[in-house]
This record gives C-alpha cells, sequence and structure tokens, in this order.
C-alpha cells in the first residue's frame, strides 16, 4: 500500500511559477508575487507585500497608472478578465543599481479569483516587461517612416525631373515610367508597360536600338543610345537614352534604371553648326585663294609697270603723294626720291591740271580723260639720238641699214598703245596693243582714223 502523499506547499509552488504574477485583494493589496514579478519589480518581496499596488510601486507623472485603476474597476465590476493596452510604468531602481526610475513598459492580464459565493476574493495580474521589444517595433516604426518618406521622397523627384526615367525588370521587361515619358507619348503608364517600342523608333535607328539593348541584357553593361522616337504628335525626336544596372552584394541584376533626354535641338543645331564651319572653311579657302591671286596679280603689274618703257607714277589723295613711281619716271627727276612726296612745285601746271580733271572726273570706263601737253623743267640731260621707235628721217631711214624692218619689228615688242599717225590722222602703222585693244578693232593700218581719240600727247 503507497504512502500517501505529502501536503502540496502551494504557495511554494505559486512563487516557483516561470510567470510574472502578482495576488491582490479587491482594493489592489498586494498578498504575494512570483519571483519572476520580484525580478521584473526590482523590489523585495517583504517590501512589497501588505502594501498597496501604489505604495508599492509609486507612480510617477508620465506612468499610466489610472489605467491600472480602471482595469481593477473593470474585473471588480465584471467579474470578468480585462486586457490592459500597452502602457508606460517606470520603476524604481534599488540603490544598489544607480537609483532613479527605468523606463518601462508593460503589459498585464487581471484575471477575477471568485470565492465558493461567487464574490471577487483577489485579482490576480499577470505582467509582461515588453521594454525590449516595445523598443524594437518603436524603432522598426521609426525606420519603416524613414523608408516610406525616402520612397515618397525617390518618386517625387523621379516625377519632377525634367528627363524621361524609366525602370526595368531583370528580364528587360520596363515597369515604371515617369510623367516626363507620358507626356512625351501622350499614353498612360499600363499602355507604355505593354506596348512595343521598336514599333515607335525610327525605322532607320529599330536594328541599333534593339541589337544595343539585347546586349546590355546578356553582358550586364551600361546601355546607352542617340535615336529617334515618334512622339505624341508623329514627329520623330532625337533622344538620348543611358540605362544602367542595379546589383545586389552578390553581384546579380535586380533592376535597370533608364533616362532619355531629348536633345532633338542640340542635334540639329550640332548639324547646322558642321554645314556653317564648312561653308566658313570654303570661304576662307577661296578668300585666302583670292588674296593669292591678287597678290600675284599685283606683283605682275608691278613689274609690268615698272619695266614698261614709259614713264608711270600713282598720285595719292589731294595733296598728289607720289604713292609708285617706276625707273623712266623717277628718271626725269634725278637724285630726288620721289616716293612719299608730294608733286614737286616745278610741276605746278601738272598739279592744276591734274586738280582740275579729279574734281571732275575719275577717268568712267565710259568717258575720256586728255593729257594736255604743258612744259615741266626737268634737270637737262644729255641728247640722245632718234631711235626707229620714236620720229625716224626719211634721210635715216635710207641712210641706216635694216630701217626699213626696224620700226616695225619694235612696235611689235612695245607693250604699250602705239601709233605713228600721218598728218591726216591715219595710222601708218599700230603696235599689238592698240591693235586689238578695243577701241581700234578689226580697223585697216592704213584707213583707220579714229575722231574720238585725240592725238597722242607729245613729250619734250
Amino acid at each position: 500500500m503507497s504512502a500517501p502523499a505529502s501536503p502540496v506547499d502551494y504557495q511554494a509552488l505559486f512563487r516557483k511559477l516561470p510567470e510574472n504574477f502578482l495576488l491582490m485583494l479587491p482594493d489592489a493589496t498586494i498578498v504575494d508575487n512570483t519571483d519572476g514579478h520580484v525580478a521584473v519589480g526590482m523590489k523585495p518581496r517583504a517590501e512589497a507585500v501588505g502594501q498597496s499596488l501604489f505604495d508599492a510601486y509609486p507612480s510617477v507623472d508620465q506612468n499610466e497608472g489610472d489605467k491600472i485603476f480602471q482595469s481593477h474597476e473593470n474585473v471588480r465590476r465584471t467579474l470578468q478578465p480585462d486586457v490592459m493596452p500597452l502602457i508606460r510604468y517606470d520603476l524604481e531602481r534599488p540603490a544598489a543599481q544607480g537609483g532613479g526610475f527605468e523606463e518601462s513598459y508593460w503589459q498585464a492580464t487581471h484575471y477575477p479569483i471568485l470565492a465558493d459565493d461567487g464574490r471577487l476574493e483577489y485579482i490576480l495580474q499577470r505582467t509582461q516587461n515588453v521594454t525590449v521589444q516595445h523598443r524594437a517595433a518603436l524603432q522598426a516604426a521609426e525606420t519603416q517612416r524613414a523608408l516610406d518618406e525616402s520612397h515618397r521622397r525617390t518618386r517625387f523627384i523621379l516625377e519632377s525631373l525634367p528627363v524621361m526615367v524609366w525602370t526595368n525588370r531583370t528580364d528587360g521587361t520596363p515597369d515604371y515610367f515617369n510623367p516626363r515619358w507620358l507626356e512625351f507619348t501622350g499614353e498612360t503608364e499600363a499602355a507604355l508597360t505593354a506596348s512595343n517600342w521598336a514599333e515607335r523608333t525610327h525605322p532607320d535607328d529599330r536594328a541599333a536600338l534593339t541589337d544595343g539593348w539585347a546586349q546590355a541584357l546578356a553582358t550586364g553593361q551600361e546601355f546607352q543610345l542617340e535615336y529617334r522616337l515618334r512622339r505624341h504628335d508623329g514627329q520623330y525626336r532625337w533622344l538620348l537614352i543611358r540605362a544602367a544596372p542595379r546589383r545586389e552584394a552578390d553581384g546579380r541584376i535586380s533592376m535597370w534604371v533608364g533616362t532619355a533626354v531629348d536633345i532633338h535641338e542640340q542635334r540639329e543645331m550640332v548639324t547646322e553648326l558642321l554645314a556653317n564651319n564648312e561653308l566658313q572653311a570654303s570661304l576662307s579657302d577661296q578668300a585666302y585663294q583670292s588674296a593669292a591671286l591678287a597678290q600675284q596679280q599685283r606683283a605682275s603689274f608691278y613689274n609690268l609697270f615698272m619695266q614698261a618703257p614709259a614713264p608711270i607714277c600713282i598720285l595719292r589723295g589731294p595733296e598728289l603723294r607720289y604713292e609708285f613711281v617706276n625707273p623712266r619716271y623717277q628718271g626725269l627727276f634725278p637724285g630726288m626720291p620721289l616716293l612719299g612726296r608730294s608733286l614737286p612745285r616745278r610741276c605746278r601746271k601738272w598739279r592744276r591740271q591734274a586738280s582740275n580733271s579729279c574734281s571732275t572726273t575719275c577717268w568712267p570706263p565710259a568717258g575720256r580723260f586728255t593729257a594736255r601737253k604743258c612744259p615741266c623743267p626737268c634737270p637737262p640731260r644729255p641728247r640722245r639720238r632718234p631711235t626707229p621707235a620714236t620720229s625716224p628721217s626719211p634721210t635715216s631711214r635710207s641712210s641706216r641699214p635694216g630701217s626699213a624692218t626696224a620700226l616695225p619689228c619694235l612696235r611689235l615688242k612695245l607693250p604699250t598703245w602705239f601709233w605713228p599717225a600721218r598728218p591726216s590722222r591715219k595710222m601708218r602703222s599700230r603696235g599689238p596693243v592698240c591693235r586689238f585693244g578695243p577701241l581700234f578693232a578689226g580697223a585697216a593700218d592704213a584707213n583707220f582714223v579714229s575722231p574720238a581719240c585725240p592725238a597722242p600727247p607729245s613729250w619734250n
């Protein structure tokens, strides 16, 4: 026969329960508590038992003791368990732990313990210290709020950027378009996601777009291209697009982010600038060639005037300042450099004639200019024997051998207007310049008389 079981020490059993229990009378006087409650309450059992709950664990300003009192009232009135919401109830730390109050958050449930007659005998409080969980929840909530704010900020930026932005999944299918895309295409985001982009692309750029995007998806490299896309009004516009992959820590691509910028005006401006540069280069070459030709012609005329068998000068301005003199002209004034100086005073009749002529005419191609004979006192020069090119006499022509052919040969070599004439003003012969000149073209030497052209001036 088995020995009778020893009596159970329910008080010791209650104190060993693995929960934080506090046993109170209906007026909140503490009767007993478990070892777990002693630990979280930071107060010895002897100091708490026999005192009111609010005296043993005094409430501070930030504590929510009124919610505990209200829960006790609910239990006393309804005789039903009452679950309290999360409350803050700071507890006083022992002096050995530094004193002061420790911030604590609790969840508690009050159970009614009824007597056999149904009246309320005890209130059992089951308490859980959820400070760590509450702080973690607060941190998680703060993190979520920051994340939501970051998402809202990012979306606001994407929707406010003056460029077109889109995203693609890892397989390349689009899943987001910002409002700039919707404005450019004139369609909804759902329609853009399901549309075929090759159909919107200019036929000349489709191959570059499809091949380049396929290669970027295969290699994971960034993709950039300038191509033409049809706008909502049907116009093909040049766009600069760039797509970059977003990679995870292990290198896997999680998404693609792309941007597109309308560069149509810049593209046309570059084309126009290139055309203008080519035109300017062509004009510069032409100007250089023209300048070179003018320089060559200037040198040719300079050499021609310098070698001409006649005195030639160029006078500039009202001061009649010499700008050019050839050796023949300079020979008229030996020992007197003429370049840069005014017409000599001894030639005042020339100066007066030139002033009168220049004031009325500038030698227009359709007009005439008559140079009158006027004397100029020049230093005496030794007399020269006449040559066949001036005024040969019949005596010299017959007395010198070969004189019959000397004059025609000489006149053919002269680069000036040359015409010996009879007193009747009929030409005896003409040089090649005079023969083929515009005034005497097509006239025979023996019968030609030019009433419009006076006899050439004679020089002493």
